[in-house]
């Protein structure tokens, strides 16, 4: 262990020692990621978001997802759907063995899968897991063979299926152990909680050997600490997603990467609430706030926009911008309509409603963020633009504990809120009646029904088809705002990767290709 740490520090010291200039990597690559969390190494339990980028350098599924967002075989070299989707049947690729020449068989996958799905389904469990969703699809699965997996579905028997099956595979015997083996292009050399991870190429991996042979991943308690040391050239590559790494844009020196993250930043409207129920005055808060001004001056240009819950950058996304354009006449015409105004001249739009007065005021909701105040910032710039209109809002910030109990309650008029969206693209869960994420208490018989319907699509073009019109419905009923999904930022001095979407949890995709 001595001859490993000084073979660390003195790659650490030499890398530091030389001037940055962006070129190509070599044999080895020292990146740095925030971690606090990890304190054993579990694949299929993961704690932390960066730290799965580094699982997948070591382990693999049996689907992957290409630079179009389409999924594609890994371990698994083929597959077949019957029943209209109701069975799924993956071939295993020969000759793939674990890091230690084990070969890798279908009850690997089977007991890989088992073992988050009992996970997903515990409900004594507060976490369920990040593969959580599984529950969902897979009503079971079982091997018929050494190469062959077969997975029955549940209330879910569409294409979405694919993208879950994205979950590391380790051996049966090993699910529930730390540093299990993997089938990926390397190996786990060492591991210190809090301070570092050292991967070494996977002199078994069944393709052709990396060029880069090493990945020293140093381990940060704070994205301050992470960006000061790419400052100095400690580290080679750094993964955030701190505002402050918009600083840094793509030059001689460096190369600063954005990469698409899961997270979409929301504002939520009650329909319970008066007068949120009624679609123009939703119309008109939609047209009143400016999405981009937000992304540029709040989050300094770290977003992807997204009008609908399908990110811009999925090759889903139905483009209908001209929908979304801030537009503050419009905003004042659709108030105007529903009898709005300001008739005694107080600067508050009123209007009678069975025979009281009533004031336009809404509230306005925001959780504190523990990184930063940009979700504190955006509710003010929203106040702000919402002012003109002579809407009045009262911003109170909670704790996130809070603020869960005041949706769950139904007990807001508006509320900023992000959510964490499944590698399956499926907003059922916060746009269907009755579903745990609809917060906004959002009812539409057309939406739940095109939700039904792209549940049964197996077929990759069906399931296109039906995501457009949800997104056209999402568009013409305004159930809450999508501000944007969030983006990330992989500052760099070695080019590492070829891949055209470097995308959240897989920031180290295509290093083992790179170079060929």
């Amino acid at each position: 262990m001595k001859r490993m740490l000084s073979v660390l520090t003195a790659l650490a010291l030499s890398i530091a020692s030389l001037p940055a200039l962006a070129e190509n990597v070599s044999d080895s690559l020292i990146v740095g990621i925030y971690s606090t969390r990890t304190t054993e190494l579990r694949p299929l339990n993961p704690q932390e978001r960066d730290i799965i980028s580094i699982y997948g350098m070591v382990y693999e599924s049996l689907v992957t997802v290409d630079d179009n967002g389409l999924p594609q075989p890994l371990l698994a070299e083929n597959w077949t759907e019957t029943g209209s989707g109701k069975t799924w049947t993956f071939t295993l690729r020969e000759n793939v063995t674990f890091s230690d020449g084990t070969p890798l068989t279908a009850a690997d996958v089977v007991a890989s899968c088992q073992y988050l799905l009992t996970m997903a389904k515990n409900e004594n469990r507060s976490e369920r897991g990040f593969y959580q969703n599984l529950r969902y699809m897979i009503s079971s699965i079982s091997a018929s063979d050494d190469r062959t997996v077969v997975i029955k579905t549940s209330d879910r028997s569409y294409y979405g299926i694919l993208y879950s099956l994205t979950f590391p595979i380790v051996p049966a015997s090993q699910v529930d152990v730390p540093n299990p083996l993997g089938t990926g292009p390397y190996v786990v050399s060492a591991f210190e909680a809090a301070n570092y991870l050292w991967l070494k190429v996977n002199e078994r991996w069944w393709q052709t050997k990396p060029q880069v042979t090493e990945i020293m991943v140093s381990l940060f308690s704070s994205n301050k600490d992470l960006i000061t040391a790419y400052e100095y050239g400690r580290v080679d590559t750094a993964f955030t997603r701190s505002v402050a790494a918009s600083q840094y844009k793509s030059g001689i020196n460096t190369l600063s990467i954005p990469y698409n993250t899961r997270q979409l930043e929301t504002l939520l409207l009650n329909h319970e609430e008066f007068p949120l129920g009624n679609l123009n005055i939703r119309k008109a808060i939609r047209a009143a706030i400016d999405t981009k001004l937000i992304a540029n001056n709040v989050y300094m240009g770290m977003t992807v926009d997204s009008f609908t819950p399908i990110s811009s950058a999925s090759w889903l996304y139905l483009d209908e911008e001209k929908q979304y354009q801030y537009n503050l006449e419009l905003a004042k015409q659709l108030l105007a309509e529903e009898g709005w105004s300001d008739t005694d001249d107080d600067g508050v739009l009123d209007k009678v409603v069975d025979s009281g007065k009533k004031n336009f005021y809404l509230r306005l909701f925001v959780y504190e963020d523990p990184i930063n105040d940009v979700r504190f910032e955006t509710a003010n710039m929203i106040a702000d633009m919402l002012e003109p209109l002579k809407i009045r809002v009262n911003i109170t910030t909670m704790t996130y504990d809070q603020m869960q109990e005041k949706l769950t309650a139904g007990s807001f008029d508006m509320a900023l809120a992000s959510f964490q969206m499944d590698v399956s693209p499926d907003a059922g869960f916060m746009l269907m009646k009755g579903n745990s994420g609809n917060y906004c208490r959002y009812v539409s018989s057309e939406m739940t029904s095109l939700f039904n319907t792209l549940r049964t699509n197996h077929r990759q073009e069906d399931y296109a088809y039906t995501m457009q019109a949800i997104q056209r419905q999402f568009t013409n009923d305004v159930p809450f705002l999508c501000l944007f999904y969030r983006a990330g930022a992989v500052l760099t001095r070695k080019m590492y990767t070829t891949v055209r979407d470097i995308r959240e949890f897989e920031l180290l995709r295509g290093i083992e290709a790179f170079g060929r």
